[in-house]
C-alpha cells in the first residue's frame, strides 16, 4: 500500500502524466487569455489600462468576443479538470486494472483536447458538448469505481 501513490506504481506514474497534460493545458489558457486581452485591448479591469494607456482610452473594461471565448473554454477547463484530478487520485487508490486506468486517463485527456479545439476554432455544435461530456462519462466512470470501493 506505501508504493500506492508513488512512480512506482505505473498506474499513478500514468494518472500523473496524463494530470500534468490536462493541468499544463488548462494553464495555457489562462495564457492564451491574457494574450489576446492585450492585443484586443479588452482587459477586465479599469486599473489594467494604466499598463498600456492609449490615446481615447477611457479605463472601462471591454467585452471582446474571442477573449470571452478563449475565457470560458478555460472555466469549462477547471470544472472538469479539478474534478478529474481530484476523483483520479482516488481511483488510482482503488488498485484499478492498469490498461482500464490508463485508458480512463488517455480518454479524458484526449477529450478534454479535443474540446478546446471544437470551443475555440469553433467546431459546429455537437462536437464540443460530446467533447465536454465524453470526458464527464470517463471521471463519473471512475467516480463510480471509488464508490464501489469505498462502500460497504
Amino acid at each position: 500500500m506505501s508504493d500506492l501513490l508513488t512512480f512506482n506504481n505505473p498506474v499513478f506514474g500514468q494518472f500523473a502524466f496524463y494530470s500534468c497534460i490536462v493541468i499544463c493545458k488548462t494553464m495555457a489558457m489562462s495564457l492564451l487569455t491574457s494574450v489576446n486581452r492585450m492585443k484586443n485591448r479588452a482587459f477586465a479591469n479599469p486599473e489594467d489600462y494604466k499598463l498600456s494607456r492609449k490615446p481615447g482610452d477611457d479605463g472601462k473594461p471591454v467585452v471582446n468576443a474571442t477573449v470571452e471565448r478563449i475565457r470560458r473554454c478555460h472555466l469549462n477547463d477547471l470544472e472538469n479538470v479539478i474534478p478529474f484530478v481530484l476523483i483520479g487520485l482516488l481511483y488510482v487508490c482503488t488498485k484499478p486494472d492498469p490498461s482500464t486506468a490508463l485508458m480512463h486517463f488517455r480518454a479524458f485527456a484526449g477529450f478534454r483536447i479535443f474540446h478546446t479545439f471544437a470551443y475555440l476554432i469553433p467546431l459546429p455544435q455537437p462536437s464540443r458538448a460530446l467533447g465536454f461530456l465524453l470526458g464527464a462519462v470517463v471521471t463519473g466512470s471512475m467516480a463510480v469505481a471509488v464508490l464501489k470501493a469505498g462502500s460497504y
